[in-house]
């Protein structure tokens, strides 16, 4: 089950890689002068998480409006992230949790995927949102054991409104 709103949000120190370098992004650092929604997606290079990452690329303007910081987090490396972004026009930053701690921490996490199988007994990180107040608080939760489910981007809007 997913963390719940009203929850301390973990904080998180994760890689992210750009034609400047590996950067480190610290979730605490938006403590105070912004909100963060936290997208958590399966992969990269996949149909959907392409469509959602472009998607919200695409409205990132519109979030910024709102007060928040968009962040995505998969277990993929930060390079095929990288390479993911260049391919697609990802604007977003994209975090790498290589090890799938910040996942685990969320309770975001699929033992096995594909869902239900044991094809890959792996972790994997569900599709999921958050919205992280400046205080560190999650104000949204939501999260999908239908990797093909995207998040309800009308009622996060609408949450970034009401705490904007």
């Amino acid at each position: 089950m997913a963390l719940s709103v009203g929850t301390k949000a973990p904080d998180f120190s994760l890689p992210s890689k750009n034609k400047d370098g590996i950067q480190v992004v610290q979730l605490s650092s938006y403590q105070g002068k912004k909100n963060a929604l936290i997208l958590f997606f399966p992969g990269a290079f996949t149909t959907v998480c392409t469509s959602e990452m472009c998607s919200v690329s695409e409205e990132d303007a519109r979030y910024e409006a709102l007060g928040a910081v968009v962040l995505g987090i998969s277990g993929d490396s930060p390079f095929a992230l990288e390479a993911w972004a260049q391919k697609e026009g990802i604007t977003i930053p994209l975090l790498s949790d290589y090890d799938h701690a910040v996942t685990k921490a969320y309770d975001v996490v699929y033992d096995n995927f594909p869902p239900g199988t044991n094809l890959m007994p792996v972790s994997v990180s569900k599709r999921s949102a958050f919205i992280v107040d400046k205080r560190g608080v999650i104000q949204y939760a939501e999260s999908s054991d239908n990797p093909k489910q995207l998040p309800d981007f009308a009622a996060i809007a609408a949450k970034l409104k009401q705490i904007a």
